[in-house]
């Protein structure tokens, strides 16, 4: 007699962070995950510094930044999310900005599961501040629900190498918390801010922000490359965004979940708060083209991945030069 394949039900959720404010986004995180489980999700996740705020940030003293960033797992919204979990029996992801014993920054992911464990995920590739460091360990970890997944923010996932090794480490669903679309950038054809007004008079003039939206500031410039790296890598994917205001760019929400093969499962392009549900079926993993692919790995010849070729630079140099 066969088994029935794994299922899990996960919801990815968009929202507008306020900026040095963890108690009002805690009450949008603590809604929009009351409103998953009664939908019967497993697996809530939220985008990459939603708790604290995110790109006002750059902006603080040394000092303000030490007030704003908290311990983990002992600190306030770590041990916040941990209840949440519990109260609602499903795991939940969210994240801010965190204070090492040492006295490091990070910009950190957490995850708590039903249990009380929590996951904790430091940024790779942090620019965020001068005195933010980086991480130097991937994150993958067993959910309660049968499935191995993975933690890669925002600017992790554009190195491909990064996505890769986690898949290598056994992930089969990616979490990818972000606070992305609409930036300032240098290339030609895609990114660029979006002017405030067509935010503010999104109610007025809802056709001005969806193509923005939609276009390459938002979903287009999504679609050039988050779908090859769930496909490349058979793997689920829960892409998280911010949405609207954040210092002095607009989010462009866009929230996600795409399958193995780089499907879309569910999105939305809503100009608001919003969340999409959609439920993961093991069973495509199996013959996913990324995960043969991965099987013709040969290890031999990539010794030269491993060794600096003297173009390399810290990431905030570079986000900084776009």
């Amino acid at each position: 007699m066969s088994s029935s394949p794994r299922q899990l039900r996960v919801a990815s959720v968009q929202f507008e962070s306020a900026p040095g404010d963890p108690a009002a986004n805690f009450l949008k995180i603590e809604a929009f995950t009351a409103e998953a489980a009664a939908q019967g999700v497993r697996l809530v996740i939220f985008p990459e510094g939603c708790v604290s705020g995110y790109w006002f940030v750059r902006n603080l003293t040394v000092e303000q930044l030490a007030a704003l960033a908290e311990p983990i797992p002992s600190g306030p919204s770590t041990q916040r999310l941990i209840a949440l979990a519990r109260r609602h029996g499903l795991s939940v992801g969210a994240g801010w900005f965190e204070a090492d014993a040492d006295g490091t920054f990070y910009n950190s992911y957490v995850v708590a599961l039903p249990d009380g464990t929590v996951h904790r995920h430091r940024k790779l590739h942090a620019f965020e501040h001068a005195a933010m460091g980086s991480g130097s360990a991937f994150t993958v970890f067993d959910l309660p629900d049968g499935f191995r997944a993975g933690v890669l923010i925002c600017y992790d996932c554009n190195i491909g190498e990064n996505v890769r090794l986690t898949a290598l480490r056994g992930a089969e669903i990616l979490i990818a918390p972000h606070q992305t679309g609409a930036v300032r950038s240098r290339n030609p054809h895609l990114m660029g801010l979006i002017e405030r007004h067509v935010w503010v008079d999104r109610h007025r003039d809802p056709a001005a922000i969806q193509r923005e939206f939609l276009g390459d500031k938002g979903r287009g410039w999504l679609l050039r490359w988050l779908p090859s790296r769930a496909h490349d890598n058979g793997l689920f994917l829960i892409f998280s965004n911010g949405v609207g205001i954040d210092d002095d760019e607009v989010r462009t929400g866009n929230a996600m979940i795409l399958d193995p093969y780089g499907r879309i499962l569910a999105e939305t392009s809503a100009a608001a708060d919003a969340m999409v549900v959609a439920d993961l079926d093991a069973s495509l993993l199996e013959y996913a083209t990324g995960r043969l692919w991965i099987r013709a790995r040969r290890p031999e010849l990539y010794g030269p991945l491993t060794q600096r070729t003297g173009q390399e630079r810290s990431t905030r140099e570079i986000k900084f030069q776009q």
